[in-house]
């Protein structure tokens, strides 16, 4: 048997990590938990042209369907962003010749439900594909333009310490290979 460590949206692609005991699945789950030594990097295709980096402290309300009512209702939430670059793709939507679209890393410094779609989605760049909180004309012109529906977030690095040993351990997820359509626009 496995134990699930954390968990991904689902549609998002990458990292998942997984306990081979119980005693690890328990540390694992307090490392979580705290936050502490512990980093995720992710990789999103966003609208817009956000700003170089930057960080957002936006608290986030709980979501209606989340049944774990002993959590407060509004809770703090930050993550970091990073614009890794910026491209048009030659898609006419809503008047515009263009879609402007850029590839960022995130990094999200608490754990909250969907925090960094909506996080993206606060700042008006949401996350392409994300059919919750993005833009639902738009993923679907995206989808038809590039000839893949999914929703375009990875999980692409996470580091924390062995919780059995205390070193540093850093597991790493490349991107899935349709990720390479995007190299294609300037």
């Amino acid at each position: 048997p496995v134990w699930p460590a954390h968990r991904l949206d689902k549609g998002t692609s990458g990292v998942l990590l997984f306990a081979l005991n119980t005693d690890t699945a328990r540390l694992l789950g307090q490392a979580f938990e705290s936050g502490q030594n512990l980093q995720k990097t992710y990789r999103a295709v966003v609208r817009g042209w956000p700003a170089d980096s930057g960080r957002i402290d936006h608290a986030l309300k709980r979501m209606p369907d989340d049944a774990r009512t002993e959590r407060t209702e509004i809770q703090p939430a930050q993550s970091l962003f990073s614009t890794l670059r910026r491209f048009e793709l030659p898609l006419a939507y809503q008047g515009f010749a263009s879609t402007r679209c850029a590839e960022v890393a995130l990094q999200p410094l608490t754990g909250r439900r969907h925090q960094l779609r909506r996080h993206m989605k606060h700042m008006a760049h949401p996350i392409l594909g994300d059919a919750t909180h993005g833009k639902g004309p738009l993923n679907r012109a995206v989808a038809e333009f590039v000839g893949q529906q999914r929703l375009w977030l990875h999980a692409e690095q996470l580091q924390l310490l062995h919780p059995m040993h205390g070193q540093p351990l850093t597991i790493k997820s490349p991107l899935p290979a349709e990720w390479a359509l995007w190299q294609a626009f300037k």
